[in-house]
């Protein structure tokens, strides 16, 4: 990590430690970098990647093969959590940068170039890579073997999608906060009723954005106190209301239980994106505003913030190299003769450690290699 030896260098992290205002919304950066942490993990551990007869990299996940493993993906299915404290960072930011004159454009330039560096740094790397390896070894490119490489990032598109349109939902929510996001719930509904109606997955579209605006609004809505407003009765009702329509929506209704698609099923619940995960999202965001005070006190400690900062600090870089370090360990242990389990057997789960282990340490290299793109120095 560079240090603030020179004007031109970025702060280190205990400079930033230190700069931290005592207004700071602690939670906030907490939960951003638990999601990033628990989605690596996942696609590590979790995950039962192996190469399939066609030569492709699969990872699917052991959900269908645990009984009542879909339970842990209402917590582990992070997704809906990150999109909630992005409104609320989102809309923070805006209200700075809209104290210093700055215009939407500026905002949504801004705050897309965060994203767009670590993510234009990697396809940039993995494109020399992968013409070095067909040029020079006739290697098959890594679209035909290695999409897993890259399927992570349709989570930054979809996030980098809210933020663009995050101007309009701002207006939209200081004008009318609570029948906006009433609206959204309701378009959500009505797109998933007319898609398992007709049959037209076209519909599923409609759903998916509206799911994603619809958890960056749940973040503006505690942003601007309109929960703390409720009192103490507003993380309980906002858990046990998301909660109870969870439930309803997966055990009575057309959804599927798990927030992750699982192998063999027709049907999920990510992509498209289903009410369910709209009801995920209000559950999260209770959850979160439940245990806020302990995680608060938590967090006044230097040591655990001083691990948030450090997370944070290289995010975007952990989330857009931690597929790679996966392949390359899978890389190495096949090399040795070693071939991948395609189902989650004893071997599997007595590997679990390791898969945490490996990759880790490939991926450190990669971070301290490339983290200067996610935080350029400035002067």
């Amino acid at each position: 990590m560079p240090t603030a030896t020179a004007s031109t260098t970025a702060p280190s992290v205990d400079r930033l430690v230190d700069l931290t205002p005592a207004h700071r919304d602690r939670t906030v950066d907490a939960v951003r970098g638990l999601c990033i942490v628990v989605v690596v993990l996942w696609h590590w551990v979790f995950s039962i990647t192996h190469v399939t007869a066609s030569g492709r990299l699969s990872m699917p996940n052991p959900i269908g093969d645990v009984r009542f493993a879909w339970l842990a993906t209402w917590v582990l299915q992070v997704m809906p959590a990150f999109f909630v404290v992005g409104g609320f960072a989102n809309l923070a930011s805006w209200e700075g940068h809209e104290r210093d004159g700055g215009t939407a454009r500026g905002f949504v330039a801004g705050r897309l170039a965060r994203l767009g560096r670590p993510v234009a740094t990697m396809a940039l790397v993995w494109a020399v890579i992968d013409m070095a390896g067909q040029v020079g070894f006739g290697a098959p490119s890594v679209l035909r073997w290695g999409l897993v490489v890259f399927v992570p990032l349709w989570f930054l598109c979809a996030y980098g999608a809210v933020i663009a349109v995050a101007p309009w939902t701002i207006r939209a929510h200081r004008s009318r906060p609570g029948p906006t996001f009433a609206g959204l719930l309701a378009v959500v509904a009505g797109a998933d009723a007319l898609r398992f109606a007709t049959g037209d997955h076209r519909w599923g579209l409609v759903t998916t954005a509206a799911v994603w605006v619809g958890a960056h609004q749940l973040g503006y809505l505690w942003r601007d106190g309109t929960i703390a407003r409720w009192g103490r009765r507003g993380p309980v009702l906002l858990a046990a209301g998301g909660g109870l329509a969870l439930v309803l929506l997966t055990q009575a209704g057309p959804y599927p239980a798990s927030m992750v698609a699982v192998r063999g099923e027709a049907l999920g619940n990510m992509f498209p994106t289903t009410a369910a995960v709209a009801a995920l999202a209000v559950t999260q965001l209770g959850l979160i505003l439940l245990v806020r005070p302990r995680l608060e006190r938590l967090l006044a400690r230097r040591s655990a913030w001083k691990a948030v900062v450090v997370v944070n600090a290289t995010a975007m870089t952990v989330f857009c190299w931690h597929m790679t370090a996966l392949v390359v360990v899978i890389g190495a242990v096949r090399a040795v003769g070693f071939e991948l389990p395609a189902h989650p057997d004893a071997t599997w789960w007595v590997l679990r450690p390791v898969w945490l282990v490996l990759p880790g340490v490939v991926l450190l290299g990669l971070v301290k290699a490339f983290v200067r793109f996610e935080r350029p120095s400035r002067r």
